[in-house]
């Protein structure tokens, strides 16, 4: 079977996934169980976990985790850290968000963070994610955010550059209308400004990339500059982008 572009990347990075600091600690992650207030006997479904970040943060408050990824690598890797980490309630298996594997309304929450601007479909996902989820359930999702119009355009492209496998990250107006037409009710809406280290975010690439990724970042229009808010130079040179959090019942 042919890799994907995406099982491509992430494959060949997985181990970075569980260190990276936006991914294992970034801000949004804690507010999901914040806002959740998750129940014991819940049984929960991570979409694209990725280094298996949510998965582990929600494994100790519920009965069951479900941890789906379309990558092998990442999907090992989990399924050691859950083991490592005491998690026996954690179960991983592969799924596209598109395609779930799972009956309808089998799940009491399902979450996804920081996966969707690599999805061939998110309002694919959408449609799975109020299948499996139960009336009543919550669903909730992060994700990367662009304003509308030619700056989201131009961060679309700087991220598309650094990682061919992601597709477009969505407005929150887009999110919003997505999320509403697919039969959900949303209950909570925020944006959360995410630090990056350009080293770090950069790191995978040769001195030739790094110097065309630094220019596009600090090289271009105030209006681009404003939403990115780069800081520094060299070494120490960061920015910052966009999460937007969305909660929703399936009523």
């Amino acid at each position: 079977m042919n890799k994907t572009l995406s099982q491509e990347q992430f494959g060949k990075n997985s181990a970075h996934y569980l260190t990276s600091t936006p991914h294992a600690t970034g801000k949004s992650l804690q507010r999901l169980v914040d806002l959740t207030q998750p129940q014991k006997n819940w049984r929960v479904l991570d979409i694209a976990t990725g280094g298996g970040h949510v998965a582990y943060t929600f494994a100790p408050h519920v009965a069951r985790v479900w941890a789906t990824d379309i990558t092998q690598e990442m999907l090992d890797m989990v399924k050691a850290e859950a083991a490592k980490r005491g998690l026996d309630n954690l179960r991983t298996t592969y799924a596209k968000a598109e395609t779930l594997p799972f009956e309808d309304e089998s799940f009491d929450l399902v979450t996804c963070r920081i996966a969707p601007h690599h999805f061939d479909s998110i309002p694919d996902y959408l449609s799975e994610t109020h299948r499996v989820l139960k009336t009543g359930g919550t669903f909730a999702v992060v994700d990367n955010v662009v304003p509308a119009g030619p700056v989201g355009d131009y961060v679309n492209a700087f991220e598309r550059l650094r990682d061919p496998s992601h597709l477009r990250a969505w407005t929150m107006e887009e999110w919003r209308a997505a999320i509403t037409n697919t039969g959900f009710g949303i209950t909570h809406e925020e944006e959360l400004r995410k630090p990056m280290e350009f080293k770090s975010w950069a790191a995978r690439y040769d001195a030739i990339m790094k110097r065309l990724l630094s220019a596009m970042l600090t090289q271009t229009t105030p209006e681009v500059k404003a939403f990115l808010e780069p800081q520094g130079d060299g070494e120490a040179l960061t920015f910052r982008l966009t999460e937007g959090l969305f909660m929703a019942r399936r009523d």
